[in-house]
């Protein structure tokens, strides 16, 4: 039996996982949480073959939240899902030694097939986003520079994009200045368009 743990914010789809993966007769969801916090803390006693990582969670970001439970539970695999698949975290990912990276609209099959390949020391990656990956080039910035640029593409106040990622306006306004200097950018809306015709940012 394949023993899988879930760190996904948000209810309905960590549910959804759950509901899929327990209908294979040879998985079984051990454990949920909503944070990559409380996965560190809860999932040891759980002897988890494989945990299931939302990349987008609130404080530790899912690659983050996969390095500290790969170091807590050896031996365990990390896959991550994600609605945000940009190249540069497929590339940060893959050079954590994170074992899958997949996007949300991954059918059931693909999932529960996915999950197998991971707990028996496979790798899966979509398709899609590797080839975009190779297309790209490496990205300057770090996850949460991503993270704030995007939200700031539509004219976002940055209080409004604070909230959004769990950061202080400080450190946001911090991220924005940069993500604009190393893409030699004269402004933040002129830095996201660069990133984004790079496949950085969504």
């Amino acid at each position: 039996m394949i023993r899988v743990v879930l760190v996904e914010d948000e209810q309905l789809i960590r549910a959804a996982l759950a509901g899929l993966l327990d209908l294979s007769d040879d998985i079984a969801v051990v454990g949920q949480f909503l944070s990559g916090e409380e996965a560190v803390r809860g999932t040891s006693a759980l002897a988890p073959d494989v945990a299931v990582v939302d990349l987008q969670l609130p404080g530790m970001d899912g690659i983050d939240t996969s390095l500290a439970l790969m170091e807590r539970v050896p031996g365990m695999k990390c896959m991550i899902l994600t609605s945000h698949a940009r190249p540069g975290y497929l590339k940060r990912a893959l050079s954590a030694g994170i074992s899958g990276f997949m996007p949300k609209t991954i059918s059931a099959d693909d999932l529960t097939n996915a999950v197998r390949t991971v707990a028996s020391g496979g790798r899966v990656v979509d398709s899609g986003l590797a080839a975009d990956a190779i297309a790209s080039g490496d990205s300057p910035l770090t996850t949460r520079e991503a993270d704030v640029l995007e939200l700031a593409t539509d004219g976002t106040p940055v209080a409004e994009i604070a909230r959004r990622v769990h950061l202080a306006e400080g450190t946001v306004r911090n991220y924005l200045s940069s993500a604009q200097a190393k893409l030699g950018a004269s402004n933040r809306h002129e830095a996201a368009e660069l990133a984004r015709r790079k496949g950085w940012i969504g």
